[in-house]
C-alpha cells in the first residue's frame, strides 16, 4: 500500500492567479501540499492535469475579485520572480512587506503559507494561510493549500474542513478530491469515503491518471480487518 511518503514527490506544476486571491502551484505531488501562491489581476485557467500530482498542484480557477492596486501588484510580480529565480528569502520579504500593507489581499499571505511550509514552520504556515481565507473567502485554493498544512500538523479534522470547504466553492476542483480521498485513505482510515473522492477526482480528470486508478483498485481489492468482519456477523 502506497505510504504517506507520495505526498511528497514532485512533478512540474501550472499557474493560477488574482492577486487578491491568486496562486501559483509549486511542485507536483508535492503541490497537493507545497505550491506557490501567484496572484494576477484577472483568474486565469489552468491546463487540464495529466497526473495525480499535477491535479493536486493544479488550482482551481481564481474568483476575479476587486481591482489590484497598480502598486501593490508591482511589488508582488517582484516577490513572484524572486521567488521563481530561487530567491526565497529575497520573496519572503515582498510577500512579507506586501501581506502587511495590503492585508486584505489573499495571494500575499497565501505565498508566506506556503513559504513557511517548505520551510517546515508549520505553525506560521497556518497562521498564513488562515488570514488569506480570511481576506479572500471565496477562493477555493487557499482552502486546498490550509489543509494541506492541517495535515501536515496532524490536524485531520480541521484538514477535512478546509478540503470541504473548498470542494463547496468550487465543486469541479480536482486537487482537493484528490486531497480529500488521500486524507481519507491513509489518515481517516475510511475507504468508503476515500473511493468516493479518487473516483470524483478521476472523472474530473478524465479518467487517464494510472496511480490513482491503482489505488482504487487497491481499495476495492482491500479485505476489511478480521475484528471489523466478526463484528458485522455478530450485528
Amino acid at each position: 500500500m502506497r505510504s504517506a511518503e507520495l505526498l511528497i514527490r514532485s512533478t512540474a506544476v501550472a499557474a493560477l492567479a488574482a492577486l487578491a486571491g491568486c496562486s501559483t502551484l509549486g511542485d507536483g505531488f508535492k503541490a497537493i501540499q507545497d505550491t506557490v501562491v501567484t496572484p494576477v489581476a484577472k483568474a486565469i485557467t489552468p491546463a487540464a492535469p495529466a497526473s495525480a500530482a499535477s491535479a493536486a498542484a493544479a488550482p482551481a480557477p481564481v474568483k476575479v475579485e476587486a481591482p489590484v492596486p497598480p502598486a501593490a501588484q508591482r511589488s508582488f510580480d517582484e516577490a513572484l520572480r524572486a521567488l521563481r529565480a530561487g530567491r526565497t528569502d529575497d520573496a519572503e520579504r515582498g510577500f512579507k512587506a506586501l501581506a502587511q500593507s495590503n492585508p486584505e489581499l489573499g495571494g500575499p499571505h497565501a505565498n508566506l503559507g506556503v513559504i513557511y511550509r517548505n520551510a517546515g514552520k508549520l505553525p506560521e504556515s497556518a497562521a498564513a494561510l488562515e488570514r488569506a481565507v480570511k481576506a479572500s473567502p471565496e477562493q477555493p485554493v487557499y482552502f486546498n493549500q490550509l489543509g494541506i498544512t492541517y495535515r501536515y500538523q496532524g490536524q485531520f479534522t480541521k484538514s477535512r474542513a478546509a478540503y470541504e470547504r473548498a470542494i463547496e466553492l468550487d465543486a469541479n476542483y480536482a486537487a482537493a478530491h484528490l486531497n480529500l480521498g488521500i486524507l481519507f485513505d491513509l489518515y481517516l482510515r475510511d475507504s468508503a469515503r476515500a473511493m468516493e473522492s479518487y473516483e470524483r477526482y478521476m472523472a474530473l480528470s478524465g479518467g487517464k491518471d494510472a496511480t490513482v486508478a491503482k489505488w482504487v483498485a487497491d481499495l476495492k481489492n482491500r479485505k476489511p480487518p478480521a475484528a471489523a468482519a466478526a463484528k458485522k456477523e455478530q450485528s
